[in-house]
């Protein structure tokens, strides 16, 4: 028995790992799921999900914002919290509208531009340059490329 997690659904769940389970997360009462990224972590146990999804997402939670001039990581803890839900071994799959194409930055929405090397050296489990900011887990990068404008990745999680 498989259990996915689609982040930033809307009312449109998508179920590319064909799980036996799927569970929708939005901050809007759409979802099974309410809570913003940006503020609140992902409302799960640890260990909960064998997926974890992220459609034209990414894109959307900011890198940095300051609250009483504290600098707080939003994309960092982000990454913290699919890592924490995942089970050992589960995947985290992301398409974002990437670097170098237009698609990454036209919409004004897009706070976050994402290319191969921001999965690939910050994320994974050799450099993991992101623990620098916080990020307290590793990604196994299992593969990456382009489809059109948006950037494919898919990661395993794996221990630090």
């Amino acid at each position: 028995m498989t259990i996915a997690l689609d982040l930033g659904c809307g009312s449109r769940y998508r179920n590319h790992y064909n799980a036996d389970t799927l569970i929708g997360l939005d901050q809007f009462p759409v979802a099974d799921l309410q809570a913003d990224l940006v503020w609140e972590p992902i409302p799960c146990l640890d260990n909960s999900y064998d997926y974890i999804t992220a459609f034209d997402f990414i894109e959307h939670i900011p890198r940095v914002v300051y609250v009483d001039k504290q600098a707080k990581y939003p994309f960092i803890d982000l990454m913290n919290e699919i890592w924490r839900v995942l089970v050992p071994g589960g995947l985290f799959y992301s398409s974002t509208p990437a670097f170098p194409h237009a698609a990454a930055f036209q919409d004004p929405t897009h706070v976050n531009i994402i290319t191969p090397n921001t999965w690939g050296e910050y994320f994974d489990d050799k450099k993991r340059w992101a623990s620098v900011y916080g990020f307290v887990g590793a990604f196994q990068i299992e593969s990456i490329g382009y489809h059109g404008p948006h950037l494919q990745c898919e990661m395993r999680k794996v221990s630090v």
